[in-house]
């Protein structure tokens, strides 16, 4: 089995395709521009519209969630990296947000 691979927020490449792996409200409170947002929990049932041939930047709101959706993508044969310290981490380097709410972007 393969090391599950980490990356910081500041070593995402412009125009990485992120999969966002938080909730509802979590999401609609604030999220990367362009994000595709899959809940964990619906992950398995959602797989079909990700490319298995583009890689994955997996983001939650710690870095707990997105680790555990990067194993079992890796197991099916995506290819997926770990975001560490999730969107707390990306709001903090300053990097750009967006909410679904109308109300400043924030992390949840």
């Amino acid at each position: 089995m393969s090391e599950m691979q980490s990356v910081s927020v500041d070593s995402i490449p412009e125009g990485a395709k992120i999969l966002d792996v938080r909730e509802d409200y979590e999401w609609e409170a604030g999220h990367v521009d362009g994000a595709v947002h899959i809940p964990l929990d619906q992950l398995p049932e959602s797989l079909d519209s990700l490319d298995p041939d583009q890689d994955l930047a997996v983001i939650c709101r710690t870095g707990g969630r997105s680790a555990r959706a990067t194993a079992w993508l890796d197991a099916q044969g995506y290819s997926a990296v770990n975001v560490n310290g999730g969107m707390g981490a990306w709001l903090e380097a300053g990097k750009p947000m967006v909410s679904d709410n109308g109300q400043e972007p924030t992390v949840r």
